[in-house]
């Protein structure tokens, strides 16, 4: 009897690339609006880390309903996907944004700058300075650039206190928090290779859409959240070969 085969993360990557090649448009539509709101967290930097954040989670129930609707003989509507992934999507992105005030609160108290701690809940930055004589790239690095922070800040708080599986298996399993933390733990730890090269590969891409590429951030988002759903499908709801 033969091994059972132990996912790759190539295999997810080329999972990941056909899975948004199914329903394109509908992507590129979400890359835009992720794009947009990206652009509106400028605003202060508790509203652009929800932001990020909540569109990432959101994302990976998106990338369910594209592989059901597109694969499946009960497809599911855009509706369902939506409300079914945004209020799971909304406590994950605030609990992100709690965990970065205490950090940045504490920073700032040890460096005697308190007075610095009500500009992470308003901040206002878009104003003509930041668009005036600059190009096209310099603007995006400059609007997205919190965002590539942002997404691994997430994933090292993720990866550290909470599982990589654990959203996607209390989101498309109904488990609990206790309960899909564990199941993720065992699932990470059987996979360590491909799920270190999986989180290298998206570290190295935020590197590179914070100092070269900032256009395609929303791009990256959208990617990162399918990668979650294709990993953790194959791990928890394909049979073995």
């Amino acid at each position: 009897m033969s091994k059972p085969k132990k996912p790759k993360f190539s295999d997810w990557l080329q999972q990941s690339l056909q899975l948004l090649g199914r329903l394109p448009w509908m992507w590129a539509g979400y890359a835009l609006f992720v794009g947009v709101l990206l652009v509106v967290g400028r605003i202060s930097p508790a509203l652009g880390i929800f932001s990020a954040v909540t569109s990432l989670f959101l994302g990976v129930g998106l990338a369910k309903y594209s592989d059901l609707k597109t694969s499946s003989e009960h497809p599911v509507n855009f509706y369902w996907a939506v409300n079914k992934s945004l209020p799971l999507a909304v406590i994950a992105a605030g609990s992100i944004v709690v965990c970065w005030f205490v950090f940045m609160a504490i920073a700032c108290l040890l460096a005697g700058e308190a007075d610095k701690i009500p500009q992470f809940f308003f901040h206002w930055e878009l104003t003509a300075e930041h668009f005036n004589r600059q190009s096209t790239r310099e603007i995006a690095d400059w609007i997205y650039s919190y965002a590539n922070v942002a997404l691994i800040f997430t994933l090292l708080m993720q990866n550290s206190f909470i599982g990589w599986f654990t959203h996607p298996l209390m989101l498309f399993n109904d488990a609990r928090f206790s309960q899909a933390k564990e199941q993720s733990q065992r699932a990470v730890s059987k996979n360590q290779q491909a799920i270190y090269k999986l989180l290298g590969f998206i570290f190295v891409e935020a590197v590179l859409c914070t100092t070269v590429t900032p256009l395609l951030t929303p791009v990256l988002y959208v990617l990162v959240s399918v990668m979650m759903y294709v990993s953790y499908k194959s791990i928890f709801e394909l049979k073995p070969s």
